[in-house]
């Protein structure tokens, strides 16, 4: 068990950018020939990763703090449970906004759970529709 205080300060300490997810990504697209660039301001969200040539964008969430469908994300919490519902909630519209803007902007969105970063076949999936997006040569 955990002391009030102490669970706040390792809430407080949880990044936004350069999480392990968000790096395993990372590396998993460099490793297979993807350059990119990080953290964006200028787009809508501030994406985590950005694959100009490409027109695509990657957005890294954490399971539990963007709600996710799978066993990390659907634990609720025990304590002050209604405002991290409401949080969670918040998050999934905020996130559903960003996405909408960078689609209005022409920009390929995709999303990589935190769940899916352990697993290889989605990142070598995420890389295929990558490649499916690739300008042709003849484009220039």
């Amino acid at each position: 068990m955990v002391a009030a205080q102490d669970r706040s300060n390792l809430m407080r300490r949880v990044g936004r950018e350069n999480t392990r997810p968000e790096l395993a990504v990372r590396h998993y697209l460099h490793a297979n020939g993807f350059r990119y660039r990080l953290h964006v301001r200028s787009l809508p969200g501030t994406p985590d990763i950005v694959l100009a040539k490409y027109r695509a964008v990657v957005m890294v969430h954490g399971c539990f703090w963007h709600g996710h469908d799978c066993p990390h994300g659907r634990i609720a919490a025990k304590t002050n449970a209604s405002f991290w519902r409401e949080k969670i909630d918040a998050n999934r519209r905020r996130d559903a906004n960003k996405e909408s803007a960078l689609a209005t902007l022409g920009w390929e969105v995709f999303t990589v759970w935190e769940c899916q970063t352990r697993d290889c076949a989605e990142l070598t999936r995420l890389c295929a529709a990558l490649n499916r997006l690739a300008p042709s040569a003849a484009q220039g």
